[in-house]
């Protein structure tokens, strides 16, 4: 299912914020990971209806998908 392309900017800005809060990085450093994400691309593709699930939820999978990346770029 597809949802609005407004309503996803909007949905965009509350998750990128969340996400950069919970993991103490910068808006910037937020956004460029966002649209680089497993996430982003889910929700754009309207998989399984991510964009249904709430900010929190998938602030806490960029947070998940981040940790995984960064954690194998240092080991």
């Amino acid at each position: 299912m597809k949802a609005n392309p407004i309503l996803l900017q909007k949905k965009y800005c509350r998750v990128v914020e969340l996400f950069a809060k919970l993991q103490g990085i910068t808006l910037d450093a937020a956004l460029e990971f966002f649209y680089c994400s497993e996430v982003y691309q889910l929700i754009r593709d309207g998989v399984s209806d991510m964009h249904c699930m709430s900010d929190a939820y998938l602030a806490e999978e960029l947070k998940q998908e981040y940790k995984a990346k960064y954690n194998n770029i240092h080991n």
